[in-house]
């Protein structure tokens, strides 16, 4: 049966409110699952959700800051927040759902973003950064036995060379440094995670889902960075059927600055 699961940096959700429902009725996802909401759990807009076939939401939010969100179709089964570097930050969210025969575990995160300067000694949200990145070393693709897993969200780091316009230019730059994209890789592999938007579009070629506000015309410039991120373990990938950058999503009226990215599974039936 036919899964479809998609994160996005909304950059606060009731700013942004009509263009999330506009996705979702035009692309209607099975799981959505949204970074940066800004917004406290008693202020999230749950019932315009439930309006569109969502009702189950769940929710890790903060007031003005950061701020995670699922929202699912499909009931779910366990809830847990995590307070990666015990700060405060409401920065993941893991739930569990069931999806034909697939138990299926999903971790909602959103990184920080390093400040400016990539130099722990002068700039404390580098390090922090870094430090978040080696927290998330213990989250493993499989750790639950019988349960397949999904990490996915804004990770704030575009690893490969071909995930940012110009590796020449941004390799001193937060989100593209060697010590960033190294520990995200350590990340991927010790925690036997597959890049599923990668197995689906080569590597070899370009791909982005966040472009400057600064840009005037971001999509003609197209000095983006892939940031988002949906990776899964490796019993998913051979029921992969397709990864999608909606690159439009960047004009849409009153833009995030990131878009939606979606990958569609095959899943088993329940026998």
């Amino acid at each position: 049966m036919p899964f479809t699961i998609a994160t996005w940096n909304i950059n606060s959700v009731r700013l942004r409110l009509p263009i999330v429902e506009q996705f979702l009725k035009d692309y209607a996802p099975d799981v959505l699952c949204l970074q940066e909401t800004k917004c406290p759990n008693e202020l999230f807009p749950e019932a315009a959700f439930h309006a569109l076939g969502y009702g189950h939401v769940a929710l890790h939010g903060q007031k003005g800051y950061h701020g995670v969100a699922t929202i699912s179709k499909l009931p779910f089964e366990d809830m847990v927040r995590q307070d990666f570097c015990a700060v405060g930050d409401a920065r993941h969210l893991s739930t569990r759902l069931s999806v034909g025969g697939t138990r299926l575990r999903v971790h909602n995160f959103y990184v920080p973003a390093g400040g400016d300067e990539p130099n722990r000694e002068v700039n404390p949200k580098f390090g922090h950064k870094l430090d978040f990145i080696e927290e998330m070393r213990l989250v493993s693709a499989v750790a639950e036995p019988g349960v397949s897993a999904l990490l996915l969200g804004d990770l704030n780091i575009a690893p490969y060379e071909t995930d940012v316009w110009s590796h020449k230019q941004m390799v001193k730059v937060v989100s593209h440094t060697p010590v960033e994209c190294e520990g995200l890789t350590r990340v991927l592999e010790e925690g036997s995670w597959r890049d599923l938007v990668r197995a689906h579009v080569p590597v070899s070629e370009k791909l982005f889902t966040w472009w400057s506000y600064r840009a005037r015309e971001p999509l003609v410039a197209d000095r983006g960075r892939r940031l988002d991120h949906i990776w899964g373990s490796a019993d998913l990938v051979p029921h992969l059927t397709e990864a999608r950058v909606l690159r439009d999503a960047r004009a849409w009226e009153r833009p995030s600055d990131h878009v939606p990215v979606l990958v569609t599974l095959d899943l088993p039936v329940a026998a």
